[in-house]
């Protein structure tokens, strides 16, 4: 049976060169990075200089560099930390944010008495700036806008540069989840005023479990675990070194070859909308994902003309085929909740079909999605 693996957004294969650099990390450099001695020492300046690396693309300070267990740990410290330390009175954020955002936002609600709003969406699921610029200034609390720049189930791309502005603009603090982004796209915080940005390793191939947050210098936010002084003073705990080593490899492969891998990946979107478009017909394509201008050249989401009494069957014929893909986010995989991005993006009639999310990695090919769509024919016209 072929294997053909289309849940990029859910997680990466690990580079090759990312499994050999953690490897000699575990063999040869496990010392606690917090000891002094030589064997810690010798962590310590390859944790160190991940972050020197990764905070030289993103043109920020190495201080504004935080490694974390992974985007939904930052998006938490972030938004925890702003409220407690920054003042933040409301909080204003989007309907079809990842569960990270908005469950977190949910609880400090309760918690925190703080004033949550959600900026309306356009038809095709995209916050809408002008609404964004009402709510800035609708009253004088201080205010935390939180919206991600890739949303992770239907790949709209807002124009963060745009909204950062509107943002500077009223004196509200802002924050990405770049989650789907770092790895994808350059970044440069100088140019774009954001304020925290969120990121994950294994969405670029790289290992589960680490991530980093970028907090703007002078943020005064203070730890969100206590504990030891690690990560200057945020986050206590002995650093997880190799997955950081990790981090570093992927990290620097993804921007090493960012226009090749972004060329090719981008050709099998393209691919993919067209032979789906041509060999099934009354396919549609939810949000701006069928827009390769509008969305992440990496996802695909695809509303399918199956009947609603053969719908709960198509993601498990398709596992049979050796075909692995998403009803939505990887986070609700298990859930028999539908997806809350969709929810808000779709019609009646169209959230009574089925909708797929197939995404795809420099490792995926044109036969790949060949198989794919000959599979999901013939499950339609069975």
């Amino acid at each position: 049976m072929e294997k053909v693996y289309l849940d990029n957004a859910a997680t990466t294969q690990v580079r090759q060169s990312v499994i050999e650099k953690m490897q000699g990390a575990l063999l040869n450099f496990y010392g606690n990075p917090s000891s002094t001695h030589s064997f810690g020492r010798s962590a310590k300046t390859a944790v160190e200089s991940a972050r020197k690396i990764i905070a030289k693309s993103l043109n920020a300070q190495a201080s504004e560099i935080i490694f974390t267990s992974g985007g939904t740990e930052a998006d938490n410290m972030v938004l925890r930390c702003a409220v407690r330390d920054m003042s933040v009175e409301t909080i204003i954020t989007s309907r079809i944010e990842h569960h990270a955002v908005l469950h977190t936002v949910e609880d400090l609600e309760k918690e925190s008495n703080i004033i949550v709003k959600y900026v309306d969406l356009d038809e095709n699921g995209s916050p809408e700036l002008s609404h964004l610029e009402f709510l800035l200034k609708e009253n004088d609390s201080k205010k935390l806008v939180s919206l991600m720049h890739i949303n992770n189930e239907i790949g709209n791309k807002i124009d963060i540069d745009a909204f950062c502005a509107i943002c500077k603009e009223n004196d509200a603090l802002i924050h990405s989840d770049t989650v789907q982004s770092i790895g994808h796209y350059s970044w440069d915080v100088k140019k774009t005023q954001i304020d925290f940005l969120t990121a994950a390793a294994h969405k670029f191939h790289g290992p589960k479990g680490v991530g980093f947050v970028f907090i703007r210098k002078n943020s005064s936010l203070k730890p969100f675990i206590s504990g030891g002084s690690q990560e200057r003073g945020f986050r206590a705990g002995t650093e997880a070194f190799h997955n950081i080593v990790g981090l570093e490899e992927a990290f620097v492969k993804a921007y090493e070859n960012l226009e090749e891998e972004t060329l090719y990946v981008k050709e099998l979107k393209k691919y993919f909308i067209a032979t789906i478009t041509r060999e099934i017909s009354g396919v549609k394509f939810n949000g701006h994902s069928g827009d390769l201008e509008k969305s992440i050249y990496t996802i695909v989401n695809v509303c399918l003309p199956v009947p609603q009494e053969k719908a709960l069957m198509l993601l498990f014929h398709l596992d049979i085929k050796g075909i692995a893909c998403s009803k939505g986010s990887a986070c609700q995989s298990g859930s028999d909740m539908g997806s809350h991005v969709l929810t808000q993006v779709l019609s009646k009639e169209d959230l009574a079909k089925p909708s797929v999310r197939f995404s795809f990695s420099k490792y995926n090919t044109k036969e790949e999605i060949d198989y794919t769509i000959s599979v999901l024919k013939e499950f339609i016209e069975k």
